[in-house]
């Protein structure tokens, strides 16, 4: 249990770095301000997405995609 907690804590905070990193370039790519925040709402649910899946595999609620 102990070893589950830290992996979502690692995987969190590996996560939030990417988003940051994303969320910070994103604003020198011009694109029209729809376009932008189109973009930002996908990041996000995309990496909430993933964030559930990780936890839920870690846990044991899921099996990893297998292919």
């Amino acid at each position: 249990m102990i070893g589950t907690l830290v992996s979502v804590i690692l995987m969190l905070i590996v996560l939030g770095a990417i988003l940051w990193g994303v969320q910070q370039l994103l604003p020198l790519i011009p694109l029209p301000a729809p376009f932008a925040t189109i973009i930002n709402v996908l990041i996000v649910v995309i990496c909430v997405i993933v964030v559930v899946y990780v936890i839920a595999s870690l846990l044991g609620v899921a099996s990893p995609i297998r292919f």
